[in-house]
């Protein structure tokens, strides 16, 4: 078997680390040949580039431009926006992982798809702000490939294989619930950044941390969802399961349900996104003794505690601009939120005033509306965070 190229965008986050461990593991079935990172985590960047030495590197921040140029002779380094993209539809790459965080993962996945690239995709984002766009690119594009990464997407697309899509009755997207679950709601009001970062089942990215905390992140699932598997919002249902043993579940027309059992482990979706459509051996790192399983529960979401998850599906339901306000003002308000400057429970306000700002906004099918909508949304997000700050 010949060796897959393979581009990691986002190699500095989470699910970036964790894809050079399984890629480190499988090592005689990959040749990394690109990473691509934000320029954050500089230092984590420069150790990758020591140790695996892939013949490209780029890097989204412009500030950055020639700072590795002279350092890592024979590496070809892209810098930008511009860069990314470039790396995203190299003619070498035979695999895109898409782990970059937030809506700036839209143009670099978009450019993969029209390059016929099989991607791994572990941004819901891209999905939540330009659902449409990305599959319509993707029906232009047959060659491309999507095979989400995310556990619960991950999940759904394992239970999926063979069937149609008309057999299907519904979809289960589970979530541990987060570090707040059992909390009252005048608790959260009180919340610090370090308490949501503590996540009780995963380790995860610093936004999507805070997005579990809020259950934003299965709002999110479920238009990333109703896009992935072509299903209708109300064939969609959210479901709390804090054992995070169940990764998802689909249930048929029959009553027939089937589910995606495995570790707490984001190694085991991204080997199975890498080695698709086949399975590969694991040496029993990532197995689950189902002896040791007392009980799997599953509860109903308080969405009256958790609002975004409503407000989520309230964003879906009008439309296709909505979903990207949505997402806008989250990624502000978490942002806000992180650095102390607002309250845990603001971050859902921030998206209810957003959301009422821009109900009625005139459909527009194209990118460009697209992102300047996203960028006028978060102007006046920030705008409405400095008032709540004072």
């Amino acid at each position: 078997m010949n060796k897959q190229n393979i581009v990691i965008l986002g190699s500095t986050g989470s699910i970036g680390v964790n894809t050079l461990e399984v890629i480190e593991k499988f090592k005689d079935k990959f040749n990394l040949v690109g990473i691509a990172a934000a320029g954050n985590n500089i230092n984590i960047l420069k150790k990758q580039i020591e140790k695996l030495k892939p013949e490209f590197v780029a890097i989204s921040d412009k500030k950055l431009t020639g700072k590795l140029d002279k350092q890592f002779k024979g590496i070809k380094t892209l810098y930008g926006l511009e860069g990314v993209c470039r790396l995203a539809s190299l003619k070498d790459a035979d695999v895109v992982v898409v782990a970059i965080s937030g809506s700036a993962a839209l143009l670099p996945l978009l450019e993969a798809i029209k390059a016929g690239k099989k991607i791994a995709l572990a941004n819901k984002e891209s999905l939540v702000v330009a659902g449409h766009i990305v599959t319509e690119q993707l029906r232009n594009n047959p060659k491309a490939q999507i095979v989400p990464i995310d556990s619960e997407q991950n999940a759904i697309f394992q239970c999926l294989k063979g069937y149609e899509r008309t057999m299907v009755n519904r979809l289960y997207l589970t979530a541990s619930g987060g570090p707040f679950v059992n909390y009252s709601k005048d608790r959260l009001k009180n919340v610090l950044p370090k308490d949501a970062l503590s996540h009780p089942r995963w380790k995860m990215g610093r936004k999507i941390t805070i997005d579990s905390a809020t259950l934003m992140n299965k709002g999110l699932e479920v238009i990333e969802a109703k896009w992935l598997f072509d299903m209708p919002l109300d064939k969609i249902q959210v479901v709390i399961h804090k054992e995070a043993i169940v990764h998802s579940l689909v249930e048929f027309l029959d009553g027939s349900i089937l589910g995606q059992l495995g570790v707490t482990d984001m190694r085991l979706p991204i080997q199975y996104a890498l080695s698709y459509p086949q399975r590969w051996f694991n040496n029993g790192q990532l197995r689950l003794d189902i002896t040791k399983l007392k009980s799997l529960s599953f509860d109903k979401p308080d969405t009256d505690k958790f609002p975004c998850l409503g407000l989520a599906y309230y964003a879906a339901s009008k439309g296709k601009m909505l979903p990207c306000v949505l997402n806008s003002a989250n990624e502000e308000a978490v942002n806000a939120f992180l650095n102390g400057r607002i309250k845990f429970t603001d971050i859902a306000n921030v998206i209810e005033k957003m959301l009422k700002k821009y109900d009625g906004i005139k459909e527009n099918d194209s990118l460009v509306s697209l992102l300047e909508l996203d960028n006028d949304v978060r102007i006046n997000a920030k705008e409405l965070i400095q008032k709540i700050e004072k």
